[in-house]
């Protein structure tokens, strides 16, 4: 049935085309109209040379030579005109169409939750929206500038052969199907090539991007031969796809080269026995020899065309997949945008299993935080804690029961607004290319220098970016990696709290701070932000013993609730918590 996803991707980048160069039709216009004023331009120089040698060389008229040869040399300088003009237009027009696309991918995959977006894989969409597009891009422009010269040239110069030496034509009639054949096997043949190249391509980027990522990993546990074989054997991979392209590419071209000259000899051989017979003259023979090769150079041109159209077809499946993908996060169409209870977060016997898991990752979770509260979040690795908090701005929809923040169903929020009133602090704080300044106003474009003063101030991060010798304006480098973790932190922190939210969400987010600035912190978000709800989800006991309220998760669900004091009584796995970390005394 490989012929029936042949068709399917054909379509597919048909519909890609006309969606993205619809709006450029103008552009597209003056390709075709001066690519055809081209196209005719070489039509006609052939008839003239053949005029020069027949009615001015043979006769000695040096005059008609002139004349010819300056009408001749004004048609070449007008299709050079137009080819550059036809050209320049092509290539605008393909240049938009992939910034298009890349806009549209781009805006689409901001909107994926994080099923959609590891589904695919970030080193696969990376490579969609750069690989993939140029390739539509390449056809575009190849496709406007062939597309009107390939058959005008070809059917022109067979009518205009035809009308020189009709006698000889029977050559032509044997030279393009045989091209043709060749240039159909072997564009046959790369077809699943391509398709297999491009995912070869995705093997490469994401080693490439695990390896970048992970490159402190690797160095701690030494792994660099063994990581470096693993970069080898996806290269080699696509190297050999790659080579076995090029092979095709190699018997493609000197076949082509190899059918056009025997052509010509053909022609020569042929036509010089007519002339010799008086049939025809010479300049006549020299016109057919070149409409012959102006019809093979349209053909070539048209197989050339048809041999980019499988790979661009694969990789405009690969990009409407994208495009087609809807977030699994539905956007209502009645979307609430007013809170009705800001700061409150409800949990009603909610459940929620990741696709394609056998068993629930959190069941039965009830419980509520009003406005100002702390509630902090505790348990064993794996337990569910941060796929819980995860719920709250909703990056993933829960299976069963309802999360409500601000007294809505985040279902029926719209995003926008249900991402504005929740800070949110990742367990793995990750810092943009540009400044501190840049960074913290990622939470509010309008922030002011003294909002972001004080928001590191809360964040105890005041101290070390003040010691800088550009302050706000000191350089971050792509991820933060030119700062320490804790220093990375308490900068995620403060771009939380710089957003202003009524909701603030900490996933393991003092983790990397010693316990001296935890407490320091902890103490600064209370007593400055009385009103904001915290979630925190903490490891470390002493970070979470002054919360209002503590949740206790085991194996997904809720095992014990209440202060500190409270658990310590009721909660066996609470008390187990504290003394792996505290002690037996402080348990007791």
């Amino acid at each position: 049935m490989s012929w029936l996803r042949r068709v399917r991707e054909n379509l597919v980048l048909a519909k890609l085309l006309v969606r993205y160069l619809k709006p450029y039709g103008w552009l597209l216009l003056g390709v075709l109209l001066f690519q055809s004023a081209s196209a005719i331009a070489s039509l006609y120089l052939p008839s003239l040379n053949a005029d020069i040698i027949d009615n001015g060389v043979s006769k000695g008229d040096t005059e008609y030579i002139w004349r010819t040869g300056i009408v001749m040399l004004t048609v070449s300088l007008g299709q050079i005109v137009a080819s550059i003009i036809a050209t320049y237009f092509a290539a605008r027009a393909a240049m938009r169409l992939g910034r298009d696309i890349r806009d549209d991918i781009f805006e689409r995959v901001s909107g994926f939750s994080e099923r959609e977006v590891t589904g695919f894989g970030a080193g696969s969409l990376i490579t969609r929206n750069t690989n993939d597009v140029q390739q539509v891009q390449m056809l575009a422009m190849m496709g406007a500038t062939f597309l009107v010269t390939a058959p005008l040239l070809a059917i022109g110069g067979i009518v205009l052969a035809i009308e020189q030496a009709a006698s000889l034509a029977w050559i032509i009639a044997v030279a393009v199907p045989v091209l043709l054949v060749v240039a159909g096997i072997v564009i046959a043949r790369m077809v699943p090539l391509f398709r297999s190249y491009q995912g070869k391509l995705d093997g490469v980027n994401r080693v490439m991007r695990e390896q970048l990522t992970g490159i402190r990993v690797i160095r701690a546990f030494v792994r660099e031969p063994i990581e470096e074989e693993r970069f080898r054997e996806a290269n080699t991979d696509i190297m050999v796809v790659g080579r076995k392209v090029g092979s095709l590419f190699v018997v493609l071209f000197p076949a082509v080269m190899l059918i056009l000259n025997v052509t010509v000899i053909g022609v020569i051989w042929f036509g010089g026995m007519q002339v010799d017979s008086g049939e025809i003259q010479i300049g006549t023979l020299f016109a057919f020899m070149q409409y012959a090769m102006i019809i093979l150079s349209g053909v070539m041109m048209a197989s050339f065309m048809t041999l980019m159209i499988p790979r661009a077809a694969v990789s405009a499946e690969r990009v409407g997949d994208v495009l087609d993908t809807h977030s699994s996060l539905e956007r209502p169409a009645d979307a609430v945008s007013e809170f009705p209870a800001p700061g409150t977060i409800e949990f009603r016997d909610v459940a929620f299993t990741y696709p394609g898991a056998e068993h629930p990752i959190l069941s039965g979770i009830s419980f509520r935080a009003t406005a100002g509260e702390t509630v902090a979040i505790v348990g064993s690795t794996g337990a569910g804690k941060t796929t819980l908090v995860s719920l709250i701005p909703r990056l993933f929809d829960v299976t069963h029961g309802v999360v409500e923040v601000g007294g809505v169903d985040v279902r029926k929020a719209d995003l926008e607004a249900l991402w504005s009133t929740i800070g949110l602090v990742p367990q793995r704080p990750f810092l943009f290319t540009g400044t501190i300044a840049s960074n913290l106003r990622f939470g509010r474009e309008d922030a002011t220098d003294a909002e972001l003063w004080r928001a590191l101030e809360i964040a105890q991060a005041s101290d070390f970016v003040s010691q800088m010798e550009a302050g706000l304006d000191a350089p971050i480098a792509q991820g933060g990696t030119n700062v320490s973790g804790g220093q990375r932190q308490r900068l995620a922190i403060a771009r939380a709290i710089v957003h202003q939210p009524k909701v603030l969400v900490f996933d393991d987010s003092f983790s990397a701070l010693d316990l001296t600035t935890d407490a320091r912190l902890r103490q600064a978000l209370w007593r400055e932000l009385p009103d904001v709800t915290k979630i925190v989800v903490a490891q470390r006991v002493s970070t979470i013993t002054d919360a209002d309220r503590i949740v206790v998760l085991d194996d997904g669900g809720i095992v014990g609730m209440g202060t500190h004091e409270q658990l310590l009584e009721t909660s066996q796995t609470y008390r187990e918590i504290v003394e792996s970390q505290l002690g037996a005394e402080v348990a007791r």
